[in-house]
């Protein structure tokens, strides 16, 4: 057992190195623009809070009757729940509340795509490699947890489209072999839609993922503190501080430190997300409750579907055939096509995701990040699970893909199905054959790039506490780098 613990902790140890001080303010960021995405997931998730501790004084985590007595005219005098009235209230007769309502959903949303973004852009630069491996973890959860933040509160308004699509969540929650009647009735508390629904919503969405995301946030930070930043190869050594930077010398980043040039450059991407917020809170409308009415437990939407992030599981919902279920012999437990499609797969997906780190596992450390066309069957894959995703999410929007084509959904979701299956395959072949057979300027051109992607010298072994920018060393400045931008210090070692 003492082995067991001593190997994990080594395992750390090695990524982290647990036992040395790190000074902050004089880390260094690389100077690229796609570096900055996952700050504009950081300042989302800080409106999200902000406009969420706005929305929650006025919103009733209630499905109790109440007469309605608000500025919407055809909903006067009727007696409706009281979380559908509270959203209309806060969309109509509180001050700026429309605007924050809308803030609050862009934000969500921009959070979820530029945390994809982010995960994208780590996944085929092979940023996720030793010894990032744990950042990579953390990121996969923040994810996740970001989706379920995204489907607790899309039941809040309880109006009758998102009652319904959330409805259909309660269906896969209780197709889990075995377990799924009870873990459905803890989550949504009984037979959907029920009383406790949405406060039990309420709660997960406004305390428990918020706690669980920040604490992610938390970690995911101060995992980058305690490690270098990758950086793109260098094109050539650099001058800087009146020292030479050698192109293959890994144990340096060469960046801008915290303080305060980084800090000044995450200034302008907060102002600018905020702008960018405000525009969409301010020219785009958002789910429309007044339009919908409250939940009618004795009605369905023509349309349903849930937000454009989860629309490839909706998809795997709407493609699976029903004879795909089966019941197991001598346990009889039944497996059903919903427990497949929205748990199953969706569960295979994210398990990969989650263990990708670890099946394209690479023994030395890596701190350059690399050309995904020197990455021929890494990059593949990503292209494939891409393709699999749009695909998916297109047989999710099955009823406008047969409104537009004039076909019926009878007809278009065995083509989906199959190009659900087939589509990721040919893409990813293609791709890889295609950058197999690559011998491009990115890739021909750099003769110290080996066959996996790696750099050559990076195997040798990176200095102790190396990669940070020591305040003493830098005094707050960054040198210079031959194309005129400015850059980061020395490491400590």
């Amino acid at each position: 057992m003492a082995d067991r613990l001593d190997r994990v902790y080594g395992w750390f140890d090695d990524r982290l190195d647990l036992d040395r001080d790190v000074p902050f303010l004089g880390k260094a960021f690389p100077a690229e623009d796609s570096y900055l995405l996952g700050e504009v997931a950081l300042f989302c998730f800080l409106m999200l809070v902000l406009t969420g501790m706005f929305l929650g004084f006025f919103f009733e985590p209630s499905t109790s009757n109440v007469e309605y007595d608000g500025s919407v005219a055809e909903y006067q005098g009727e007696e409706m729940p009281e979380a559908f009235v509270s959203v209309l209230n806060i969309t109509y007769d509180v001050p700026y509340g429309m605007f924050l309502r809308r803030l609050h959903h862009w934000a969500a949303h921009l959070f979820v795509a530029s945390l994809s973004l982010h995960m994208l852009r780590v996944f085929f630069s092979g940023a996720y490699q030793n010894p990032r491996e744990p950042n990579w973890v953390v990121g996969s959860g923040l994810a996740v947890a970001s989706m379920f933040a995204a489907y607790t509160g899309y039941a809040l308004p309880f109006d009758e489209f998102a009652s319904t699509a959330t409805g259909i969540g309660f269906s896969i929650a209780n197709s889990i072999p075995i377990l799924g009647d009870v873990f459905a009735r803890v989550v949504f508390g009984g037979e959907y839609p029920s009383s406790a629904t949405v406060p039990r919503f309420y709660f997960i969405h406004v305390f428990l993922l918020p706690v669980v995301i920040a604490g992610l946030i938390a970690v995911h930070m101060a995992i980058l503190v305690r490690q270098k930043h990758t950086e793109a190869p260098r094109e050539d050594d650099l001058a800087g501080d009146g020292r030479r930077v050698d192109r293959d010398d890994d144990g340096i980043v060469v960046g801008l430190p915290a303080f305060p040039n980084q800090a000044a450059i995450s200034a302008v991407v907060f102002f600018l997300t905020m702008a960018t917020l405000s525009l969409l809170a301010g020219f785009l409308p958002v789910h429309n409750v007044a339009e919908y009415g409250p939940n009618d437990p004795a009605g369905t939407p023509e349309l349903i579907m849930p937000d454009w992030f989860l629309m490839w599981v909706f998809g795997f919902l709407k493609l699976l055939p029903g004879w795909l279920g089966f019941t197991i012999p001598v346990v009889d437990v039944h497996v059903s096509t919903e427990f497949i499609g929205g748990m199953l797969l969706p569960g295979i997906v994210f398990g990969i995701m989650f263990a990708w780190p670890f099946i394209d596992y690479r023994e030395e450390p890596r701190h350059f990040t690399v050309d995904p066309l020197a990455r021929p069957w890494q990059t593949a894959v990503g292209v494939a699970a891409v393709v699999m995703v749009m695909i998916a999410s297109i047989a999710g929007m099955n009823t406008i893909a047969a409104d537009i084509t004039g076909l019926s959904t009878d007809v278009l979701n065995p083509a989906l199905l199959a190009a659900t299956i087939l589509g990721p395959l040919v893409a990813g072949g293609i791709t890889y054959l295609a950058i197999d057979r690559y011998d491009g300027p990115l890739y021909g051109s750099r003769p110290d790039v080996t066959p996996d992607g790696g750099a050559a010298g990076e195997a040798e072994a990176v200095p102790e506490g190396a990669g940070t920018i020591e305040p003493d060393d830098t005094d707050g400045e960054a040198g210079s780098q031959p194309d005129g931008e400015q850059s980061g210090g020395e490491s400590d070692g």
